[in-house]
């Protein structure tokens, strides 16, 4: 019998499935998220990225993630929807939907899922739960982190929020 620890333990890793590939071989900005219901928000922000000059591919959760981070209801629209909505934006160079476990989604992870697209940077909005995460993955992956502004009162949440006291 070996002895093992948990550094020892394999992890079911997180997989990319590519919507659509960026034909610059520019190294990227690269931003995950859910993106479910697009909103003015997503597009400030991702517009932001853009305009700073370098290639931008987004990562977007897939379902099986995102109901077990937000509940039954949501996402609201498929993930393989959500990647063809975010990479039909003009200031998107790429799409793709991340997928594995919704328990592996620690730094670590996500830095290795992202090691391949070399990206120069990694962007998440001011006040984003996981900035700390976010930051320590860009480290690991020798790429800027890039802290943009967050549009108050603008969210997927807060959207259907109004929709559902609109009914």
């Amino acid at each position: 019998m070996t002895d093992t620890n948990a550094a020892d333990d394999v992890v079911t890793p997180l997989s990319a499935q590519w919507f659509e590939r960026p034909t610059s071989l520019e190294p990227p900005v690269i931003v995950t998220g859910v993106f479910d219901v697009l909103h003015v928000g997503h597009v400030r922000f991702l517009r932001a990225i853009a305009e700073r000059g370098l290639p931008l591919v987004v990562g977007i959760e897939s379902d099986e993630r995102v109901r077990a981070w937000k509940g039954p209801g949501r996402p609201v629209n498929p993930a393989e929807e959500r990647a063809e909505t975010i990479a039909a934006l003009g200031c998107v160079s790429g799409a793709f939907t991340i997928e594995g476990p919704p328990s592996v989604a620690d730094w670590a992870a996500y830095a290795e899922l992202l090691r391949p697209f070399a990206p120069a940077a990694l962007a998440f909005t001011a006040g984003d739960r996981y900035t700390q995460a976010k930051i320590l993955g860009a480290d690991a992956l020798g790429a800027r982190a890039w802290e943009l502004p967050f549009t108050p009162g603008r969210s997927t949440t807060a959207a259907l929020g109004r929709l559902a006291t609109s009914l």
